[in-house]
Parts: C-alpha cells; sequence; structure tokens
C-alpha cells in the first residue's frame, strides 16, 4: 500500500493546472489505489494458479509413472480371464508377486528387442518347476490344480530344461492360453528387475 501511494502522490502534485480552463474532474486517489491493488492481486493470482498447475502435473507424472502403469492386453494369451484390448492398470512398486498373481513384465523375446507381455505367476523364487507328460504343470513335485485353464501346458522347444529350479531373483510365468502363448516355457524364468508390476484391475474393453 505504501510503494501504490508513492507513485500515485508525485504524478497528482506534478500535474500543471491552467486556471483560464475549466477546472477538471481529477481522478480520485483512493480509486487509482485501489485499480493497482486489484492490478497485483490478479498477478498474484496468476503466478499462485502456475505453482498449483506444476505440483498438479507433477503428482500426476509421480502417480502414474512410478506408482500406477496402465497398458492394454495386446492379444488373446490370457483369454478367457483378459480379452485383447482389456486395459490393465498394474501396480509399479510390487515387483514380488505371488502364485497365481497376474504380472505385466518385459522380455527380450528376440535378440536386441525386449517386448512387454503379459501372464500368470506359477512358481517363485525356490520352488522346482516341471512338466509332466500328461503336459500339466508340476510345482515342488504336486501337479497344479487350475480349474480356469482349458488347455494343456505342452513345453516350448528346447531352451528350458526340465526339471527348472529357480533362483533367488526368478519367477516361472504362465500364459492362460497354453496353446502358443509368449511364456517361461519359450524364454525360462523371468528375473524380478524384468517385473514391471503387478496388475490390479482389469477394465474390460467395450462390445459397442
Amino acid at each position: 500500500m505504501a510503494t501504490i501511494k508513492k507513485k500515485i502522490k508525485p504524478a497528482l502534485k506534478n500535474k500543471a493546472v491552467d486556471p483560464k480552463k475549466p477546472k477538471e474532474t481529477e481522478p480520485d486517489q483512493e480509486d487509482l489505489i485501489k485499480e493497482l491493488e486489484q492490478d497485483e492481486k490478479g498477478l498474484k493470482s496468476y503466478h499462485w494458479f502456475l505453482i498449483y498447475l506444476g505440483v498438479f502435473l507433477l503428482l500426476i507424472w509421480v502417480l502414474f509413472f512410478k506408482i500406477i502403469g496402465i497398458t492394454h492386453m495386446p492379444n488373446e494369451d490370457m483369454s478367457p480371464r483378459v480379452d485383447a484390448g482389456d486395459l490393465l492398470i498394474f501396480y509399479r512398486l510390487d515387483r514380488q508377486p505371488i502364485f497365481q498373481e497376474l504380472v505385466v513384465f518385459e522380455k527380450e523375446v528376440d535378440e536386441g528387442k525386449k517386448q512387454m507381455l503379459v501372464g500368470r505367476v506359477i512358481a517363485v523364487p525356490g520352488d522346482k518347476v516341471e512338466i509332466n507328460i500328461g503336459n500339466r504343470p508340476v510345482v515342488n513335485g504336486r501337479v497344479l490344480s487350475e480349474p480356469m485353464i482349458f488347455y494343456d501346458t505342452p513345453k516350448r522347444g528346447e531352451r528350458v530344461n526340465y526339471p527348472l529350479v529357480l533362483g533367488a531373483d526368478e519367477y516361472f510365468i504362465l500364459v492362460d492360453c497354453r496353446k502358443d502363448g509368449m511364456d517361461s516355457r519359450y524364454f525360462g524364468p523371468v528375473k524380478k528387475d524384468e517385473i514391471l508390476g503387478t496388475v490390479i484391475t482389469v477394465i474390460r474393453r467395450s462390445k459397442l
């Protein structure tokens, strides 16, 4: 307020007045002060708006790039529970999934090229995995009970040697559609640092 008055008073004092001319109505000093105060308030409001906007964008970035991830199911590998085109929301901070959890991970399928994949954990670090002659997965000597899997689980080539004992940071991950999906039968165990997160929600694709 003091700064505003200092700027206004000299301007009013130095204004020349011609006695022959009719006296003009001079602007009221209080009105000028109010106008300047409103301008200053508007500028401060604009600055605070920019600060709030920056904080909001930072929170969005942290939420969706550090805590929560969103991707879509690219194929029918997890059918019928997850269809192609469904949105998957996954928790990035959970990279130690447990048995039967759905995970999003990256794996070098072709040489030098990583691919984002989705699968279900059937064995965790320390487990012994094999596939029996009936094309059923066996973990620690027990055939898995998988009532929602409607396909056999054959071996995929010679890359993986069974029985396989998982290391301290390794997971054996299979797709639900076992006919020809890309999973640990093809490229071996998935390491902990290759897991992007654990799926927490599936948003179904619209059928409209």
